[in-house]
């Protein structure tokens, strides 16, 4: 399913039982905190933010818009948990920046330095969203799409 994105549009890709959302990087850098490093990732124009959160409905839209709009609009770094930090059970939501993202559901929230790889539900296993000129491509996702603009 090929997804047009404008600079101003977030894309929510809504499951039963969790929600992801997709906005363009527009070629901004964005820095990848961990426990020991500081990383700053270098994107293309069409490369994608990809948020993920266990909610639906529109409480989920919100926090999904909130994160990704402190992210790029704003500048917030993307935090990466050591394996097993007590905090990682009670994210509401991750984050991944890049060309390529797989929502797996078999691992810890926040957890990931990888950028290819984000925490889902289990109906999400197997999605990929992958960046593409003027959008996203997302594969294995039956669910419903909803777009609307960046305020």
């Amino acid at each position: 399913m090929n997804i047009p994105l404008e600079d101003d549009e977030v894309a929510y890709l809504c499951g039963r039982t969790g929600t992801l959302a997709v906005v363009r990087t527009l070629g901004q850098f964005f820095y990848l905190d961990t426990d020991s490093d500081e990383i700053v990732i270098f994107t293309d124009d069409d490369d994608l933010l990809v948020a993920s959160t266990f909610e639906v409905g529109e409480r989920a839209r919100r926090g999904l818009f909130c994160t990704l709009y402190l992210i790029r609009e704003m500048g917030s770094p993307l935090i990466v948990l050591p394996k097993g930090h007590p905090a990682s059970p009670r994210l509401k939501t991750v984050v991944s920046v890049g060309e390529k993202t797989r929502i797996k559901c078999d691992i810890q929230a926040g957890t990931h330095p990888e950028q290819d790889v984000l925490c889902g539900t289990g109906e999400l296993d197997g999605v990929e969203v992958l960046s593409a000129p003027g959008g996203a491509e997302v594969k294995n996702f039956a669910g419903v799409v909803i777009k609307e603009k960046l305020h």
